[in-house]
């Protein structure tokens, strides 16, 4: 039988054919996202891939798309039920809570990377494994969190050099807001209740709100005309909207409010965002995320709001691909040995470890049986030098060092190789 990933799955690989699903890029923009963590002082987090169920359905909202379509759900050995991770916030609230974190100090400022699981329709940008950077800040809120969370968004697609992005933004207020809203929003959908897509029929009752969503072109004609959440603000709430505005404007940062901006997941309230590209097509979102002021408390947690965001890796390194963004060349080995012939391999592997243990990057072709063959393998691997330990140099007890990129090559005594190699790499 021949093995196949499953659909909606991928290998991320050394010299993959497609250039998103390449390690080394995977390890760059790794790189970024962990120095800006370290910029804003955030401390990573790392949480289970599986969760109980319940979790996810409580924190995430049982009437949200991903709890009722997109879940991944099996029955342990003792026939609980247990779901892999959709998304990271209801993980990460869940350690919150069980390792009484909010007794180590006020405010809280957590990352994670990892996989993330949903059954959904596979398509560009869109995976049933997919790859997430989140950010959570616990303990403040206060609009100049939200500023800060989003300048943190902004500033990463900055570094990766990112044109051509559109920040949006709306409130969604607090409760006395979206209960005065969904009446007026019913009120407003209730004659073109037959017209409305069957997703959006579905939602009519359980969660109004997310028909504003809606990519249906039917619901999009019949939204025109929809009434502005912003008009149903609490003054409470319209003051903080108003503030973050203020403070963004201060910042520089180029937004575009839309008031039928409600995401993905039920627990968002007040500030909600998403940045969106235009070189994604139908999945445009690069990241978004809001602010959750009653989700650690409806979790069994104390009563401290939250905000956050979440970016998918995959959408991000195919946009970097599609602006043609710099990436690194793949770093290889300092030193490739090509040994031709046993005594020769055996010296390779002794200085091999000697090397290594002085934390200097070394690769042997212990198949090596034509020189020239050997040079081109270590070019292709992006060696920086090779030494060559044929019968001739065997026999004088010299190597030939050979610098690639300069395409230098000089003989050395065996008895001061170790040394000269040494210098070499120090130099560097």
């Amino acid at each position: 039988m021949k093995y196949q990933i499953p659909k909606g799955l991928f290998d991320i690989l050394p010299n993959a054919k497609e250039n998103f699903k390449e390690v080394s890029r995977w390890q760059y923009l790794e790189s970024i996202i962990k120095k800006l963590a370290i910029d804003y002082n955030f401390e990573e987090i790392r949480v289970p891939i599986f969760e109980r169920t319940e979790l996810f359905l409580r924190g995430i909202g049982g009437t949200s798309d991903i709890a009722s379509k997109e879940l991944y759900t099996f029955l342990d050995k003792a026939k609980r039920s247990m779901s892999l991770r959709p998304e990271g916030t209801a993980s990460v609230m869940r350690a919150f809570i069980e390792n009484s974190l909010s007794q180590e100090k006020k405010i809280h400022k957590l990352y994670y990377m990892g996989p993330m699981f949903r059954y959904d329709r596979p398509q560009k940008g869109r995976y049933r494994q997919h790859h997430q950077l989140g950010i959570e800040v616990i303990g403040d809120k206060s609009f100049e969190v939200d500023a800060e969370v989003i300048d943190m968004l902004m500033t990463l697609f900055n570094r990766l050099e990112l044109t051509n992005l559109k920040l949006l933004i709306n409130s969604i207020g607090d409760l006395e807001t979206r209960v005065n809203y969904k009446k007026a929003l019913l009120d407003f959908l209730k004659p073109n209740f037959e017209n409305l897509s069957e997703d959006s029929k579905a939602r009519f009752d359980k969660n109004p709100m997310r028909i504003l969503d809606s990519k249906d072109e039917r619901d999009k004609k019949i939204l025109k005309d929809v009434p502005s959440i912003l008009d149903f603000l609490s003054d409470g709430a319209k003051k903080h909207f108003e503030n973050l505005l203020n403070l963004l404007d201060k910042l520089d940062i180029k937004y575009e409010v839309d008031s039928k901006l409600v995401r993905g997941l039920d627990y968002y309230d007040n500030t909600v965002f998403e940045v969106v590209s235009d070189k994604l097509g139908a999945q445009n979102s690069l990241g978004g995320g809001g602010r959750y002021n009653s989700l650690l408390k409806s979790l069994g947690g104390p009563d401290l709001p939250g905000i956050g965001f979440a970016c998918g890796l995959e959408r991000i390194l195919q946009t970097m691909i599609e602006e043609e963004v710099y990436f690194p060349e793949k770093t290889g080995p300092f030193l490739y040995i090509i040994p031709i012939g046993e005594d020769a391999k055996d010296f390779s592997i002794t200085l091999a470890k000697d090397l290594r243990h002085h934390k200097i990057s070394v690769d042997i072709d212990l198949n090596a049986k034509k020189i020239q063959k050997s040079l081109g393998l270590a070019n292709k691997l992006n060696a920086k030098n090779a030494l060559i330990l044929a019968d001739d140099e065997m026999q004088k007890k010299r190597a030939s060092f050979k610098n690639l990129e300069k395409r230098e090559q000089q003989e050395i005594k065996f008895e001061d190789l170790k040394n000269f190699i040494k210098d070499k790499f120090y130099k560097l």
